[in-house]
């Protein structure tokens, strides 16, 4: 009776969040395992297909998330430089008071992604992304709502929760605003109106599995927010874990009500950002990438060239699409087959996981795995020599046909 009565709670609580619905956390370099710092964001949007661009902008060159109709990289949704300057949003609902009648996105919201376009390509540390911000609040409002999470080469990583009237820091390197080392938001700031707080049930879940990993060893490593936070399947205020329901097998399908977890039907894609360590070269900065839904595709580093070279898989192809992020759609519907009604809103768990082994997820983390020990060496090579070299373009190559071959054998999807 009380798992029942724990499932009506869930039902109820449907339709209950916007679509805009991100995830972040900062960490500084303080508490993590190797002294890096790095920010993390699990993007959800209406807009679901994305890709990853290499730009070069008018002063530095970057990588960044886009969605996949900005055919130009106007507006980007997380990224980093070549500077070693990195930053990603998330809405917050609360920073400039209550929507005008009418409006169905958050008062302030429309520049934030032109406004990540333009820090990437002229800022070089947090102190230039300051002056940015003062230099738009004098020509007027700055036309924003949002938590921007931010990190460069020199080692700070902060939050700017950034509204029409201005903006508030919150440093993670400060003991006083960040006590563990890391800070958290969803889709609320906290100088804004906390009577408008969104986002609540995703905060409660990463800010549980951040207190009970981060005192555990190496609990701050990034391999565990990006392949594990991306992944959670426990609801922050019902404390439903999917796992406590995992089916014998996929032989039938077993429907569970998914909503307002951290990953959710419209997760579009998720990238955790690792800074460097004081007197590396900023163009050792690596951002681990999932393009697509987390439920559905894998985690891929990468970091800038000299060409602006991609795995091919992750960024635009002849049809203007990514094809990873493709094969994701083709294994998402197997999750959430359901088209009538409220259909997106019941997650296929006997496809996700199952005590066979044979769900999607449980099929990609082995192929994940992999990519993390191949990319070590590289990782290493390019930490060694200050700048991308061969063995990137090798691992690359090597990532787009391992990728394109393990879709095939396991879920004969062609890349």
């Amino acid at each position: 009776m009380k798992r029942i009565a724990t499932l009506f709670v869930a039902m109820l609580l449907l339709g209950t969040q916007g679509a805009e619905a991100c995830t972040s956390v900062i960490v500084s370099g303080k508490v993590t395992p190797d002294g890096r710092p790095y920010i993390f964001k699990n993007r959800d949007t209406e807009n679901t297909d994305n890709l990853v661009m290499a730009v070069r902008g008018s002063k530095y060159r970057y990588i960044a998330i886009v969605s996949a109709n900005d055919t130009l990289g106007r507006n980007v949704w997380s990224g980093h430089n070549e500077a070693g300057f990195a930053i990603a949003n998330t809405a917050a609902y609360n920073l400039n008071g209550k929507p005008k009648p009418g409006r169905t996105r958050p008062q302030g919201d429309e520049k934030d992604g032109s406004l990540m376009t333009r820090a990437l390509a002229s800022c070089a540390t947090l102190a230039d992304f300051e002056h940015l911000l003062d230099s738009l609040k004098e020509k007027g409002p700055l036309a924003s709502n949002s938590n921007f999470a931010t990190l460069d080469a020199q080692g700070n990583v902060a939050y700017y929760e950034t509204g029409n009237k201005g903006y508030v820091k919150y440093d993670a390197n400060d003991p006083a605003q960040a006590p563990y080392g890391y800070l958290i938001r969803t889709n609320h700031g906290m100088s804004g109106d906390r009577t408008m707080d969104k986002g609540i049930e995703r905060y409660l879940a990463i800010s549980e599995y951040m207190t009970r990993e981060g005192f555990s060893h190496n609990g701050m490593a990034f391999e565990r927010i990006i392949r594990s936070v991306t992944r959670h399947l426990t609801h922050g205020l019902t404390h439903i874990n999917l796992y406590d329901y995992e089916p014998e097998d996929d032989h039938q399908p077993v429907f569970m009500p998914f909503r307002d977890y951290i990953p959710r039907f419209q997760t579009a894609s998720a990238q955790l950002i690792q800074g460097v360590k004081p007197g590396e070269d900023p163009l050792t900065t690596v951002a681990w990438t999932i393009a697509g839904s987390t439920l559905t595709t894998v985690a891929i580093p990468l970091w800038i060239t000299p060409n602006e070279e991609l795995p091919a898989i992750v960024t635009r192809n002849d049809k203007g699409r990514s094809t990873l992020v493709d094969a994701g759609f083709a294994l998402k519907k197997q999750l959430f087959p359901l088209e009538r009604g409220n259909g997106s809103d019941y997650i296929n768990v006997a496809r996700l996981i199952n005590r066979q082994g044979t769900g999607i997820l449980q099929q990609l983390l082995p192929v994940e795995d992999e990519i993390f020990r191949r990319a070590q060496d590289t990782i290493e090579t390019l930490r060694k020599n200050g700048k991308a070299g061969k063995e990137t373009t090798a691992f690359y190559r090597w990532v787009d046909q391992y990728v394109s071959e393990q879709y095939k054998n396991r879920f004969n999807i062609d890349l």
